[in-house]
């Protein structure tokens, strides 16, 4: 029943995060999809020549030709003598994305860049935990599971008031998350606020792998919950998750918070629902319009299904939704979808860092564009402060329902 999935080449940015297309699901050649492309350029040139490089591909290959309506020599022209380290480069590299007025379009420095493999691979070295920047105080959003930080009993929730004597008042997310991670077997100390009580714990990093898919049966119903697309082992992930689920009755798939991730993952999953036609469509500058068709596939999955959806699933979670809907495989039950309709293009750039390049957007089966739409579910359940101050999960019970009526309903039609 496992499939692998080959070498991911071309990226859809998400909110944070980005997707891929690779050759496993294209028949013939196409210029858009190119498999041959380093995962690191340890090429090492000027700051000068970093930045010209980055503005010739940018030149190429991105997907809108009027460059945001401005003449692209000129940039080259402005930083031309000028830039002098990496940093200079880094800046003006950024100050000529940001001229493009596009969100997903981004530089990645060496470490950044180095970042984004490890996550496409599920490896990741550090403690595991998910932290964001709530009113200025450091909190741990989400602890991974079979990770140094769960082993030593952190808790979301906890706030990060010191990491090694350093107080976090003042310092970035990217700044906190550089001082908590470090060498494999090291230690770091941790202090946090839980609640009141302020607690020191001392956490060795080491490297783990992140898992996206988990699963769950309630009676005769299967839950799936795909937390992320952006690693290339949610494919063998979620199978194992449908073996585990294989008896349910109907199936729900939890793509609520879920931000995207690898494009091919989201065609992979569709392809198992959907035999026939049309997955999404490419297009790409100019113009150029690449179709991804399905491929046959020895698995047939003929039961009732609901995707929960929020504003928070996007890029893959909307390929893999869009799909679903248009070929009326599931119904969709949350609220609005994010909205994110662009691809990106994962570039090595010479110095080990990296660029992620707008190259083209993509389509619904049926044509839809949902770039700053979203989709609108099938059925609209709103998720309430009440719902998480009480602990209750009133989108995934209604989807429960409603599940149990479709398969009643299914049932009642081969009777």
């Amino acid at each position: 029943m496992k499939r692998r999935v080959k070498a991911l080449i071309i990226l859809a940015g998400a909110i944070t995060t980005l997707f891929a297309i690779n050759s496993f699901y294209v028949k013939n050649h196409n210029p858009m999809l190119s498999e041959n492309v380093k995962s690191v350029d340890t090429t090492h040139v000027s700051a000068q020549k970093l930045f010209y490089k980055n503005w010739q591909i940018i030149r190429e290959e991105y997907y809108d030709p009027s460059f945001n309506h401005q003449h692209w020599s000129k940039w080259k022209n402005h930083y031309q003598g000028k830039i002098r380290t990496e940093e200079d480069a880094k800046v003006a590299i950024e100050t000529m994305l940001a001229s493009l007025n596009d969100p997903y379009s981004r530089f990645l420095t060496k470490d950044e860049f180095a970042q984004q493999n490890s996550s496409i691979v599920s490896k990741m070295s550090g403690i595991g935990v998910n932290i964001i920047n709530n009113a200025g105080k450091i909190v741990i959003l989400s602890v991974i599971e079979n990770t140094p930080a769960q082993f030593a009993d952190l808790k979301a929730g906890d706030v990060i008031l010191e990491v090694d004597g350093k107080k976090m008042s003042g310092l970035s997310l990217a700044e906190v998350s550089n001082l908590v991670k470090g060498p494999v077997n090291t230690f770091v100390n941790l202090d946090v606020l839980r609640g009141n009580e302020r607690i020191n714990k001392k956490i060795i990093r080491k490297e783990f792998t992140i898992k996206t898919v988990k699963s769950n049966n309630f009676n005769n119903i299967g839950y799936i919950q795909i937390s992320s697309f952006i690693s290339n082992s949610t494919p063998n992930e979620f199978l194992e998750a449908l073996e585990k689920t294989q008896n349910s009755d109907g199936l729900i798939v939890d793509l609520r918070g879920n931000t995207g991730g690898l494009l091919t993952n989201a065609i992979f999953i569709a392809n198992l629902f959907i035999a026939k036609g049309k997955l999404v469509s490419i297009v790409g500058r100019n113009g150029y319009r690449y179709d991804v068709e399905a491929q046959n596939t020895n698995l047939q999955i003929d039961k009732p299904i609901i995707l929960l959806v929020d504003g928070a699933s996007a890029s893959a979670s909307e390929i893999l939704s869009g799909a679903m809907k248009d070929y009326n495989k599931a119904k969709l039950l949350g609220t609005k979808t994010y909205g994110k309709g662009m691809v990106q293009k994962i570039i090595p750039m010479p110095n080990e860092t990296g660029l992620n390049l707008t190259v083209a957007k993509y389509l619904t089966p049926n044509g839809t564009d949902i770039n700053k739409q979203g989709i609108t579910p099938d059925f609209t359940v709103e998720f309430t402060q009440k719902d998480i101050d009480n602990k209750q999960d009133t989108q995934l019970e209604a989807a429960k329902d409603l599940l149990e009526k479709m398969i009643t309903q299914k049932v009642g039609m081969h009777s």
